[in-house]
């Protein structure tokens, strides 16, 4: 079974995505916000610093790999540049960072707190984990498209 990282995994975002990725995937949790206890019991969430901090690629690749997982998912506005950055170092591990590259991230407009009806597109490499299609353009991270299909934006839940 494949597993994923979700960062600012206590908001609402963060569920709807574990919810859609369904049985294929177990899914750990970390975020930089307060996190309940009970939570943390549980085995399926950790802290983590936040992304402005120089030590948060690094600390989320730690537990990327005591986790053992697959996918990182940022959905934090400010931990994407940072994880863009190191997405090379994580993929020597068999990680694969879902952001876009970093040439590409300043391209691309970001659309924070999307509305919970708004459909979205998981891309690892422009092949969508959530339905298995594809995209014709070779990108990862989680995006809404335009409505013509053409044009996308980047989600994250705050900048």
């Amino acid at each position: 079974m494949k597993k994923i990282l979700i960062t600012f995994g206590t908001r609402p975002l963060a569920m709807r995505i574990a919810k859609r990725l369904g049985p294929d995937f177990e899914v750990i949790y970390a975020s930089s916000e307060d996190i309940p206890e009970l939570l943390l019991k549980s085995g399926n969430y950790a802290k983590i610093p936040k992304g402005l901090l120089p030590t948060f690629a690094h600390e989320v690749l730690k537990l990327s790999l005591d986790q053992q997982v697959n996918y990182v998912l940022p959905l934090g506005g400010f931990e994407l540049e940072p994880l863009s950055e190191a997405k090379v170092l994580f993929e020597e591990y068999q990680i694969s960072v879902l952001v876009p590259d970093k040439d590409l991230l300043e391209t691309i407009p970001v659309m924070e707190n999307p509305p919970a009806d708004l459909p979205y597109m998981l891309l690892v490499k422009g092949s969508n984990l959530l339905d298995s299609t594809t995209f014709e353009r070779s990108l990862d991270g989680l995006f809404a498209t335009s409505d013509s299909g053409e044009d996308l934006a980047l989600i994250c839940v705050s900048k």
